[in-house]
């Protein structure tokens, strides 16, 4: 069998989640909610068969996958093209902060966040590209295997749009929001993927 099922989660919860703070490229660690949410996901995990764990370097992902590993008694392989996307001069601020004081680029970053991304921002094209051949590579590593993968909201709505062949400009709008440790599972085979469910809790 060549076909690998990839159960994408996102971390759990951070503390600029209250106040929905872009986090990027900064290392924040998990809230105890967050804890909580990582600990659920390893209860779903120890549920079902999974062949190995993959994870973002950043200390949210990291922490978010140590349940499950230790459900499973294996290890996380860590894959720098799993980090989330740099946000640039937002990072730690919100959406709104940057609006007040840049309405015009606030504006142009909602109409299409690809084509006018925040200052200092990585290009979203590149995140989707380097994410998308990170999975390309952990699959075709877990060839007929199950593997949950533990990354970052827009990084993983970038690179779901990318392999669906969804239009990158659209990633907010057709996938507003991963869920903290929940799963969406899909199945690559070569360069088809099939989406077999989206943003399903483990609580």
């Amino acid at each position: 069998m060549t076909t690998t099922t990839l159960l994408l989660a996102r971390h759990g919860e951070t503390p600029w989640h209250a106040e929905n703070r872009y986090a990027g490229a900064s290392d924040i660690g998990l809230t105890a909610l967050g804890r909580a949410q990582a600990e659920a996901l390893g209860r779903w995990v120890g549920e079902r068969p999974v062949d190995a764990v993959w994870c973002s370097p950043l200390t949210r992902a990291v922490a978010t996958a140590e349940p499950a590993c230790r459900v499973l008694g294996i290890e996380a392989r860590r894959e720098d093209d799993l980090r989330e996307c740099g946000f640039g001069v937002v990072e730690g601020r919100t959406l709104a902060e940057f609006a007040a004081e840049h309405p015009a680029a606030a504006e142009a970053y909602r109409r299409d966040p690809v084509a006018h991304p925040f200052p200092g921002a990585e290009d979203p094209r590149a995140a989707a590209a380097r994410g998308v051949a990170a999975l390309r590579r952990i699959a075709g590593a877990h060839r007929g295997g199950r593997v949950l993968v533990v990354a970052h909201n827009t990084l993983l709505r970038l690179v779901l749009c990318s392999l669906l062949r969804i239009p990158l400009s659209e990633y907010r709008r057709v996938l507003p929001r991963l869920l903290n440790a929940a799963v969406t599972e899909i199945r690559v085979d070569g360069d088809r993927t099939a989406l077999l469910s989206l943003n399903v809790p483990c609580a």
